[in-house]
């Protein structure tokens, strides 16, 4: 049985192994004829070893002080002997500490008690090894760079670059697009990722890429082309607005009952029963002193209210009804001149967070996010993130500035999504309690104060009430299928001491505004997981298990929904319709972020190409999510429905978000005129048929419209099945 291993002709060992074997061995009587060797004897003594083990010599007692004692070593009883020392020895050789003789690739004593002989590394072989590797991995970096590096007039969008590997997915994460450039490109800003926009745009470049012919500019357009918000639009001069001008009261209640009907219940960021016992005595007493700050939340509020009754397209009251005017007025008051330099508080938290949810509604996404991040620094600065148990704050101070977070908290999450950026902040310097499960009007009921103050109590019935987001098993076969066969919009499980529980404390938005917190928590984490740059290194096996197990999570999430909110039959049950409405939306636009990397990594794959099973259910979960979405609108396009019980201020996103997902898919498809794509269609007429119904007041929906126009117009032709634009 043979060890050899012998070395590459190309390798130094080679040549040093073929001179080795050429040599003779070494003797002293071939190199000096004459000369008489001594005889072994004469270096023996006559000392015998004492059988077990005793110490060799004459008479322990008679050795002299300091001399040697032999020491027994390992008897070697191989056939060779080293006649000289060898310049290494091999591995095994030098273990044992027995003499080598140097041979390569294998020393006579290996050979001998046949095991493997290796000499390693030595340091400066080693050394020439680890610049080799190197200089490999920097060969493949610079061809890594150089598909990476766009031609000129390729410096456009930035996205992340998804390069596939052999079973990985390896996500670069860079800017192609100097949003330096020009006022339209400040305005537009950096889009991520997980934004719809992204995804549209990324669509659309490469359809366009197809139809060019060799003799097209390779210059591509920018993501401003798919962009249907209104940041480019100069928000009316902030200047020439009468601070001291007040609405007539009758128009300023009429504001306020829309404003606390529609947009409180959600965004909860000011306490209802303080504001207005204060607005109350600003009507009534003329000589009632009242802060800057809190009459530009007044005309903040007022402003939103207004915005709505133009989306509505209410009775106009004169300039009374103009949103831009509030808001300029609540500008000047809190954030113009000099306000941002002075040191936040309460009420100015609430004009930043105000300020961003107005500018939401009106299309100013842009600035809407950045104003949110002050807004959140702000509530930071002042300790709105942490529990408070200073004794000189009130519990229903406590509980005021609890929601102001969590709407801050919200709204940020949307805006997160909206423009594909990381959040403002990390969940885990935050341990500001969940929302009070009770309505502001009933903190004085008989009860309700201990189980507000009960810190204990609140976080059992909580801990009953929210799903387990972290405790979902990784994919398996048999969990993708029945995953593939459950309808994720038409759960009604709920657990049985949940729902008790819940029946005793009745379901209102209160309870409402804790699940949509809950939702919005795995939502940021799974982007944080999914999309953020950090994240870069991660094979797709890994993706699909992360993706299998949020949108578990989110399921899960669904399972612990109480009846009441619902959203599966909307026409049948009107029971907390806006709360279902909205919960729904923000269900299905957490499926969409969550699975759409699975869409993206099929619609990418060559023809022919195999997926795993994993990868095809989240896809086909995105597509019927989004089709989920548009279900939850009415067939026939209504304006006061949708500006009645939806949540208007973002609906374009959500409308968007799900036709993107539903193009994708349609011009993917190979195949022409399947019952698949004619229903896919028909869907995405639904949205077209709804973008022009509400692009008369809203210039947001009338872009996203003539986006989708654009793309069927000029890459109709390439789908399986025909979408009707001219409706």
């Amino acid at each position: 049985m043979s060890y050899n291993s012998h070395p590459h002709p190309s390798d130094p060992e080679y040549a040093l192994e073929t001179l080795e074997n050429q040599l003779e061995p070494f003797s002293c009587d071939d190199a000096f004829p004459g000369l008489v060797q001594p005889s072994p004897s004469v270096f023996q003594t006559n000392i015998d070893p004492i059988p077990g083990g005793e110490p060799l010599g004459p008479n322990p007692r008679e050795r002299p002080l300091n001399s040697k004692v032999p020491i027994p070593r390992s008897v070697y009883t191989g056939n060779y002997v080293a006649s000289s020392r060898v310049g290494r020895a091999c591995e095994n050789c030098r273990k044992q500490k027995t003499k080598c003789s140097g041979h390569r690739p294998t020393c006579q004593r290996c050979q001998d008690v046949h095991i493997w002989c290796s000499y390693g590394n030595r340091k400066r072989e080693k050394m020439l090894r680890e610049i080799k590797d190197l200089t490999a991995q920097v060969h493949i970096y610079e061809d890594l760079l150089q598909e990476l590096n766009p031609p000129p007039g390729f410096l456009n969008h930035s996205h992340l670059v998804w390069r596939r590997t052999e079973n990985s997915l390896v996500v670069v994460a860079h800017v192609e697009e100097d949003f330096n450039r020009d006022l339209a490109s400040q305005a537009m800003g950096f889009v991520g990722e997980h934004s719809e926009m992204a995804w549209l745009y990324r669509l659309k470049r490469d359809l366009d890429q197809d139809n060019k012919t060799i003799g097209d500019s390779l210059a591509r357009p920018s993501i401003s082309s798919v962009n249907y918000f209104q940041d480019t639009t100069i928000i009316t001069s902030l200047e020439d607005v009468d601070l001291l001008v007040r609405p007539p009261q009758q128009i300023a209640d009429r504001l306020l009952e829309d404003y606390f009907q529609s947009v409180h219940p959600e965004f909860p960021i000011i306490g209802k029963e303080a504001f207005m016992g204060q607005y109350r005595s600003f009507y009534s007493k003329n000589n009632v002193r009242v802060g800057k700050r809190w009459v530009a939340v007044l005309n903040l509020v007022l402003a939103v209210a207004a915005r709505l009754s133009e989306l509505a397209q209410r009775q106009p009251q004169g300039n009374f009804t103009d949103h831009v005017v509030y808001f300029a007025r609540a500008w000047r008051l809190s954030m113009g001149d000099i306000a941002l330099l002075n040191h936040p508080s309460l009420e100015q938290v609430q004009v930043e967070g105000l300020a961003a949810f107005y500018l939401l509604s009106t299309g100013q996404v842009n600035r809407s996010w950045r104003i949110i991040g002050t807004a959140m620094r702000s509530a930071v600065t002042i300790g709105l993130n942490l529990r408070i148990e200073s004794d000189g704050v009130t519990y229903i101070s406590q509980e005021t500035r609890y929601s102001v977070w969590w709407a801050l908290f919200i709204l940020d999450t949307v805006l997160c999504v909206v423009a594909g950026r990381p959040p403002s902040t990390d969940e885990v310097f935050c341990t500001t309690p969940l929302p009070r499960l009770r309505r502001e009007e009933d903190f004085w009921e008989e009860g309700v104060t201990q189980l507000i103050t009960d810190q204990d109590a609140r976080k059992i019935l909580l801990t009953s009430l929210l799903s387990n987001n972290l405790m979902t098993p990784g994919p398996s076969e048999a969990t993708v299928e029945r995953s593939r066969s459950t309808n994720c919009g038409s759960s009604n499980g709920t657990d049985p001491t949940t729902q008790g529980m819940t029946n005793a404390h009745i379901s209102n938005t209160s309870l409402y505004l804790l699940y949509a917190v809950d939702l919005a928590s795995l939502l940021r984490e799974a982007i944080e997981t999914l999309y953020a740059p950090g994240t870069a290194r991660r094979s797709w096996p890994e993706m699909e298990a992360a993706i299998f197990t949020f949108n578990s999570s989110t399921d899960n999430w669904l399972s612990r929904l109480p009846a009441e909110f619902h959203f599966g039959a909307l026409e049948i049950n009107q029971t907390f319709i806006r709360q279902r409405i909205s919960l729904g939306f923000r269900f299905y636009t957490t499926k969409l972020v969550i699975t759409q990397p699975c869409l993206r990594h099929l619609a990418r794959q060559p023809p022919g190409a195999t997926s795993s099973t994993v990868c095809d259910t989240m896809a086909s979960m995105c597509v019927q999510a989004a089709c989920q979405m548009l279900d939850m609108l009415p067939d026939e396009a209504d304006v006061n429905w949708l500006y009645g019980v939806s949540p208007w201020w973002c609906v374009v996103h959500y409308m968007m978000q799900s036709t993107t997902v539903l193009l994708i898919e349609l011009f993917a498809q190979g195949q022409r005129g399947s019952t698949e794509a004619t229903v896919l269609a028909k869907k995405v007429e639904k949205a077209i048929r709804w973008l022009r119904a509400i692009s008369i007041n809203d210039s947001s929906s009338r872009r996203a419209w003539l986006v989708c126009i654009d793309i069927l117009s000029l890459h109709g032709s390439k789908l399986p099945s025909k979408v009707n634009v001219e409706i």
